[in-house]
């Protein structure tokens, strides 16, 4: 059984690494040859302006007095430059916004494993094309293209990442250090004449990143005063580095200046996701190359932005945020970054017919040259026979385009240009996403034979090794036949002939050649399926038919709790219902009416809004004196059992709701602390470090009992919890371990009514480390009822307070008691935590329905595998990435994500979507939530065998105060 285990974890890592094979492979290629606007550029210098976090209507907007809060930009508006929406992509993070400005592609999901200041992969970027480059801002961020540039051009001065603190300072010190520093560097310009020469040369850029206002609205929300003061503290500035690079450089109207954000903001202080206020940031640029304000009567777009924005008489040019890295490099004349995928919005640039010609025509030239590669590679290393070219854009197509093109330039047809190359660009751009996916299909097919081949594999060993249904059917044993064994051996050479003439990655062999075991495996036990088939037609067709039925019911429900959270809401219903539907309402009143309850409680929950919306810390304290009175209260009933209640786990017990009341203390003090902005006080700091260290081995202290080693784990927990909490989350573990007590108990109910074993007292039940095998039993019907419990409480656990229902849930205010400095991986870690903790409960409680029911762990859990295996299969069929919104979530209906346990801790949400500018945030959103969701249930499978063997630990150990380790037996 443990070989077969790890079999299973082994090929569970396969199929969770496979959607990344499939779906976020790399999109760069290599090899392309730099395209440049053969034309004089009209600018000698571009000066970049990022306001990290900036949303478009908080920029674009009138305050209530009908003022702008960014005086200076909304008159560049007006008066010099052009202006619109930069349409950002998912994930709306730091890294992957400065990638599509300043590279012009979208990030790939390798960034992940190397965090923020690496290339994971080589890529191109404006600022290698540069002459010079000097970026002045956050070490996030700068470092990143530093290293990826060639040569040494590309000069970084950066702050210390301590002073990214959301609670010491006020975040826009930030920026302040920024335009101080710009302004010391031209100031020592003067002095130094190697320097002046360089800043006087051509093809130069200057990047100012700004990182304060997404600081203030993690901190302080995007409604606050803080986040709004600080945008016209930057507006001031860009208004002083503005006048100064004019005045430096003697008003030679040479420089262009681009004012834009990497990504906007939720209500709530978080992003990550498609909603508008995350994916809508501004852009404003003037100078040198640049239109001027075009006034226009009226305006069409899909929104009421303009009116809003009283910009309704100003024209307004939408981009996508990829297509900003063109328009910069053609303003100096550089060449177009080699990997990007935008397109140059021509309407921007004030400069002759001729030369937006020129610049669209590189633009088609460069993306062209992609696909081209692209198209290269993948036919070197597919057979001849097998290879299917991208029909749309042949190689006659392409040279017929060009050559038209070109004989419009000649006959100076200039806006027939720009028509054709933006179609040629968009059919590039169609065949990158062809020849990127090409092997998609053929992966997906291998992974599914191999999924449905495990799911039936477990399936037929739960039947054989862990039940009675096939007990009594005689059956003759057959002698095994050579022939099968060697049929696969067979298929599995011509497989690996296969991939092995066309060159595949050596992934590719593992998706190919690994169902051929397992089905070799399954066709071993065709006996069993035969025996299973003579057993159940002995079973009533009504019979079978309807369990069927409410099994796909129960299978559907939980794949639809990942898409709408209500669903879990009917599920619990449907729960605080079913006793009352069977014989349990008169066996056991009481714990059914407890079960009822606690059930329709915690179906609240999930129609509660998503956590970090609206922060409210008088709810956790609220929580926090629910954990005292409970305490109170089962101490209280536990001294009363002098037999059962030492000294010793007395003062443990003391210790817990000491630490409970510590953990009260400190949410309250942090909170007040960083509202006068005094930053995170120390001891607070060190308190909140030791609770959670200490979380883990206080539980150990206490007595074995069932029911008072249980308690103590969710004492210990909840003081975590509560230093992690910002609302009315804090509530939540508290209600689901009461519904985790009363469901041990009803299992044991359950179990006496059906005469399988007699019912012991809770009390004289102690978790062992060493159970007596004997006292196990065979798997029966019910158990599949009991194993379905666990995955939706484990799928409650996960959605039930919106952790992770949505991507720009995370609220950086729930690790404040912790750490208040920015630090993506040790905040990812404990807010992962964070959502773990309740899963630890129920798994704990899982242990005790396991005892209590006298079943093995290994059998239930083979049947949470299957359940689990079924629905990432759901999930694995919903992915696709083309089509409408509104295609996808009818596909979402029909089927009727942590920051993902590792992916999200270590860098919430950087997956990459193949390039398609046509593709909306929307549809970009629903896409990864498919992937992310499929990750998800990957993520809770594999992760059940880890988080099983600590709910063993949290509730057999034991640990004395003094004297050696003791351990317990029934």
């Amino acid at each position: 059984m443990l070989l077969f285990f790890t079999l299973g974890l082994l090929i569970h890592f396969v199929f969770f690494a496979s959607i990344f094979d499939i779906y976020f492979t790399s999109p760069l290629v290599h090899g392309m040859t730099p395209q440049f606007t053969p034309l004089p550029p009209p600018a000698r210098r571009l000066v970049l302006f990022v306001a990290d976090g900036l949303r478009a209507d908080t920029l674009y907007e009138l305050d209530e007095n009908g003022t702008s809060r960014a005086p200076f930009i909304r008159n560049i508006i007006m008066h010099e430059g052009s202006w619109g929406i930069s349409h950002t992509r998912v994930p709306t993070e730091s890294r992957p916004g400065h990638v599509a400005l300043i590279a012009g592609f979208y990030e790939d999901v390798s960034a992940v494993a190397k965090g923020w200041k690496e290339n994971p992969v080589e890529f191109d970027s404006l600022f290698n094309e540069s002459k010079y480059t000097w970026s002045w801002g956050s070490p996030d961020i700068l470092p990143m293209f530093a290293k990826g540039a060639s040569g040494d051009h590309v000069y970084t001065y950066s702050y210390d990442a301590k002073r990214e603190d959301f609670g010491a300072q006020d975040a826009t010190k930030l920026d302040t250090w920024v335009f101080d520093n710009v302004k010391d560097f031209f100031r020592h310009a003067r002095n130094n004449q190697s320097l002046f020469s360089k800043i006087n040369e051509e093809k130069i850029v200057f990047f100012l990143h700004l990182l304060g206002i997404d600081t203030n609205g993690h901190a302080h929300r995007p409604s606050s005063r803080d986040y709004k003061d600080n945008i016209k503290k930057v507006d001031d500035g860009v208004k002083e580095i503005v006048s100064m690079f004019n005045h430096f450089y003697g008003n030679d109207g040479k420089t262009t200046f681009i004012f834009t954000s990497d990504h906007g903001m939720t209500d709530w202080g978080s992003h990550g996701a498609g909603h508008p206020s995350e994916t809508l940031t501004p852009l404003v640029t003037w100078g040198a190359g640049i239109n001027y304000p075009q006034r226009v009567s009226a305006q069409q777009f899909d929104d009421s932005f303009l009116k809003e924005w009283r910009l309704e008489n100003w024209k307004r040019l939408d981009v996508n945020q990829a297509d900003i890295a063109p328009l910069m490099t053609s303003l100096i004349g550089v060449p177009f970054p080699l990997n990007s995928v935008g397109i140059l919005p021509v309407d921007y640039l004030n400069n002759t017919d001729l030369f937006k010609a020129e610049s669209m025509f590189t633009n088609a030239v460069q993306i062209l040259e992609q696909f081209k590669v692209k198209m290269t590679q993948k036919k070197e290393v597919t057979l001849p026979f097998l290879f299917t070219p991208f029909k749309l854009l042949s190689d006659s197509k392409q040279f017929n385009i060009l050559r038209k093109a070109r004989s419009y330039i000649k006959h100076r047809k200039f806006d027939e240009v720009v028509s054709l190359c933006k179609e040629l660009i968009h059919l590039a751009l169609k065949g990158l996403s062809y020849y990127h996916t090409y092997d998609r299909f053929f992966l997906g097919i291998n992974v599914v034979i191999g999924f449905v081949g495990w799911i039936s594999y477990a399936s037929l060993l739960i039947i054989k090794s862990h039940s009675n249904l096939i007990k009594g059917v005689s059956k003759e044993v057959k002698k095994p036949s050579h022939l099968l064994p060697c049929s696969f051996v067979a298929i599995g050479i011509l497989v690996a002939f296969f991939l092995l003439i066309q060159a595949c990655p050596w992934t590719y062999y593992v998706y190919g050649l690994l169902p051929v075991p397992i089905w070799y495996a399954v066709l071993r036990e065709f006996q069993v399926v035969q025996d299973l088939v003579t057993s159940l037609l002995t079973y009533p067709l009504s019979h079978f038919v309807g369990y069927l039925l409410v099994f796909t019911l129960g299978i559907e429900v939980l794949v639809l709790s990942f898409f709408y959270r209500c669903m879990l809401t009917a599920g619990l219903t449907a729960f605080a219902v079913w006793p009352f539907l069977t014989r349990l309402w008169t066996r056991a009143k009481v714990t059914s009416l407890s079960w009822a309850f606690f059930s329709v409680l915690l179906a609240v929950f999930p129609l509660m809004p998503v956590v970090g919306r609206k922060p409210d810390i008088s709810l956790v304290m609220g929580a926090g004196l629910l954990v005292l009175l409970l305490s109170l209260c089962v101490v209280t009933s536990l001294m009363k059992r002098k037999d059962s209640f030492r000294k010793e786990e007395l003062l443990v017990h003391l210790l817990q709701v000491l630490s409970t009341v510590l953990s009260m203390y400190v949410v309250y003090s942090t909170q007040s602390s960083l509202l006068r902005k005094q930053g995170l006080p120390l001891m607070n700091q060190i308190i909140s470090w030791a609770t959670l260290a200490s979380s883990l081995f206080v539980p150990l202290l206490s007595s074995p009992a069932v029911f008072q080693r249980l308690f103590s784990i969710l004492l210990s927990l909840m003081s975590t919890y509560l230093l992690l909490s910002t609302g009315y989350e804090a509530v939540f573990p508290l209600v689901l371990s009461c519904l985790m007590f009363v469901w041990i108990n009803i299992e044991q109910e359950t179990l006496q009514q059906s005469g399988v074993c007699c019912k012991q007292k809770l009390t004289s039940i102690q978790f062992s480390y060493n159970t007596d095998i004997t006292q196990f039993r065979q798997l029966y019907l019910d158990d599949i009822r009991r194993a379905f419990f666990l995955v939706f409480f484990l799928v409650t656990a996960f959605f039930g307070t919106g952790n992770i229902a949505s991507i720009n849930s995370f609220d950086l205010a729930s690790v404040y008691c912790f750490l208040t400095v920015f630090s993506p991986f040790m905040m990812g870690a404990l807010m992962m935590w964070k959502i773990l903790i309740p899963f630890v409960l129920v798994m704990c409680a899982f242990e005790a329905v396991q005892l209590t029911t006298q079943l093995s762990s290994k059998s239930l859990f083979l049947i949470v595998l299957v359940i689990s295996d079924i629905m990432a299969l759901h999930f694995f069929f919903l992915v696709k990435d083309y089509g409408s919104w509104l295609d996808i979530g009818t596909r979402q209906l029909l089927a009727c994500t942590a920051w993902l346990f590792i992916y999200i801790s270590a860098s919430p949400n950087r997956l990459w979507i193949p390039s398609d500018p046509e593709l909306d945030s929307n549809l970009l959103h629903a896409i990864r939530a498919c992937i992310s969701h499929y990750v998800i249930v990957m993520s809770m499978t594999i992760f059940l065998v880890f988080l099983n063997g600590l709910a063993q630990l949290l509730t057999t150990k034991k640990l004395r105060l003094c004297g050696k380790p003791k351990s317990h037996f029934m």
